[in-house]
């Protein structure tokens, strides 16, 4: 079975409504340094395909409620690099198209860029998650990715092509990514909705920090020592957090933008990914 009901680690904390989730490959090849999928997905950021994909989804998408979206993908990105020669997101894309589903498409690289043409047709909305504009930090936290600046131009031509558009300044790094959050807002003010997240660690993804960014983490361990513990990751303290998204939400709606927060415990308007830009 490849589409499966969205249940983001049984968190208390998540606000998403009822959506499906699909995942193209297994694996993701930006080995972005902040990465959950390490805690559940052997070899992580090796990229593989599936086996059977293509015909067992199709089986199930002439089963699936059409009520509900379909959001690719949350635990491995639709565009690795591979995607270029291979194919097979877009195969998946038409498939989606032609049994008319409901589909919310989030990716951290400008490869979908060349599927403009069929994501315009489809009852869709097409985010990108940008962690900071600063290019020397972004290479730093995510060294496979295409450059923000990148997937920023990409976003714009399918807001250009009539598609709705959103992003994720996903995660906000005290004393790091959050000191460039007006520039990075900024540079997505075309889009229609930002939701923003802060760092949330396990173990895994600690180390990965401790190792590339100790003078950060220095800083960051005994704020995250205070802090809470949700479903085996640890959050910033609940007053430094709400702080932080209390003043992201007063930007973001400044800027003419609809805010929400990703399993966080606060509130979003009027949906916390980005669903609410999906046709009906």
């Amino acid at each position: 079975m490849y589409i499966r009901p969205f249940d983001p680690w049984k968190s208390r904390l998540c606000t998403c409504p009822f959506k499906y989730t699909l995942n193209v490959y297994t694996g993701c090849d930006h080995a972005c340094v902040y990465c959950y999928i390490t805690s559940y997905i052997p070899k992580a950021f090796h990229v593989r395909t599936k086996e059977g994909l293509l015909p067992v989804l199709e089986r199930e998408l002439r089963r699936l409620d059409k009520r509900y979206i379909v959001a690719l993908s949350y635990s491995s990105d639709p565009y690795p690099r591979i995607e270029r020669e291979l194919g097979i997101t877009r195969k998946v894309l038409e498939l989606l198209k032609r049994y008319n589903v409901r589909c919310l498409l989030l990716t951290k690289s400008d490869i979908f860029k060349r599927d403009i043409d069929l994501l315009s047709g489809m009852k869709c909305a097409v985010g990108i998650t940008v962690t900071t504009v600063n290019e020397k930090k972004a290479r730093l936290l995510e060294p496979n990715a295409p450059p923000p600046r990148k997937r920023i131009r990409a976003l714009k031509k399918a807001r250009e092509a009539g598609i709705p558009v959103y992003a994720r300044i996903d995660p906000i790094i005290p004393f790091y990514t959050w000191e460039d959050f007006g520039a990075t807002l900024s540079a997505l003010e075309f889009v229609s909705h930002i939701t923003v997240s802060t760092l949330k660690l396990r173990s895994d993804i600690g180390k990965r920090m401790e190792a590339k960014f100790p003078e950060l983490m220095a800083k960051l361990n005994p704020l995250y020592e205070k802090g809470e513990r949700v479903g085996g990751y640890r959050y910033l303290p609940r007053e430094l957090r709400f702080q932080i998204l209390k003043e992201a939400e007063r930007r973001v709606k400044n800027a003419g933008i609809t805010f929400g927060s990703c399993r966080e415990g606060y509130h979003s308007y009027p949906s916390c990914d980005g669903s609410h830009l999906v046709p009906p």
